[in-house]
């Protein structure tokens, strides 16, 4: 399809961050960063979102992007989404000194306009949040298996968003359904946007190959389309087991994207609500394959 229905359109803009570098795919940087610079060259670029990079990793992706960046000042410059070090002082001067680099263009145009952190208690949180550079969005991970409520709050607080982790390459690293409800549950009440990382490679939740080795385990993943259509209907106000529901729901036919919204056994979302899904509540998700949503979404007929 080459002209998707106006519903995947709003929804599917601008998606999917590129981790290329991370597990499963654990691509090198040179391969990351051409990978990356061949995505937006394609007929998809729409969904590409920003390139995931390690602050360990700045000055090395730099030096293998050099001949990959735009130059053109009208061009739009590659926006990155930077992994903290760990230490907020070395994190705002890493920003500042890239931005300040790559902002005209001499040394091609990129841009961090987005910071992920990670914190384990409410202390921790808020400092993270408080210590982003002006003019970064925050992404701070926080832990799940408690009632995440408190943490979301002290985010909001801090004017910082949320950030899940929904999977990994064992079984054990994805959570369990009702903690994931429950977290999307907290972060729509407090008005917290929030994005999802790891184990998201397809539209669906069903049972897939973990890795990409040859005789990688099979486990039950998430599917990007029912994170975020659980956080539009969650807006909505649907209880709690209505939303492990859509999580766990892998039948394709049960999701339906048409010119005027998306709907799922009968609840619907119109293209307001799939606008304001994404610009206030499930924003993105970081995946190491792009093609391999992509791919997904047109076996799909989304696309």
């Amino acid at each position: 399809m080459t002209n998707p229905v106006a519903s995947a359109r709003v929804l599917l803009a601008e998606l999917i961050d590129y981790a290329g570098l991370f597990p499963p795919a654990g691509l090198s940087m040179p391969a990351a960063v051409t990978q990356y610079a061949e995505h937006l060259r394609t007929e998809s670029a729409w969904m590409l979102g920003r390139f995931i990079i390690p602050a360990a990793r700045l000055q090395e992706m730099e030096g293998a992007a050099s001949g990959l960046l735009p130059t053109d000042a009208a061009a739009p410059p590659w926006r990155l989404s930077l992994l903290s070090g760990g230490d907020a002082v070395e994190d705002a001067e890493l920003v500042w000194s890239f931005n300040e680099r790559h902002a005209r263009g001499a040394a091609g145009r990129a841009v961090i306009d987005t910071l992920e952190l990670k914190a384990a208690d409410a202390g921790a949180a808020e400092r993270a949040a408080r210590a982003t550079p002006a003019g970064v969005t925050a992404y701070v991970e926080i832990p799940i298996a408690e009632d995440p409520a408190d943490l979301i709050g002290v985010l909001r607080g801090a004017g910082a968003r949320a950030k899940i982790r929904t999977g990994g390459v064992t079984a054990e690293a994805f959570p369990a359904p009702a903690p994931v409800a429950r977290f999307i549950r907290a972060a729509v009440d407090a008005a917290v946007p929030f994005k999802a990382t790891a184990g998201l490679h397809h539209p669906l939740r069903g049972d897939y190959r973990l890795t990409y080795e040859s005789g990688s385990a099979i486990g039950a993943m998430y599917g990007f389309l029912n994170i975020f259509l659980a956080a539009g209907f969650a807006a909505q106000g649907l209880a709690l087991a209505e939303l492990e529901a859509v999580l766990t729901e892998g039948e394709p036919g049960a999701f339906r994207l048409d010119e005027a919204g998306a709907s799922w056994r009968g609840r619907r979302l119109d293209l307001d609500d799939l606008r304001h899904l994404r610009a206030r509540g499930a924003t993105a998700f970081g995946s190491c394959s792009f093609s391999e949503p992509v791919d997904d979404l047109r076996a799909l007929h989304i696309l």
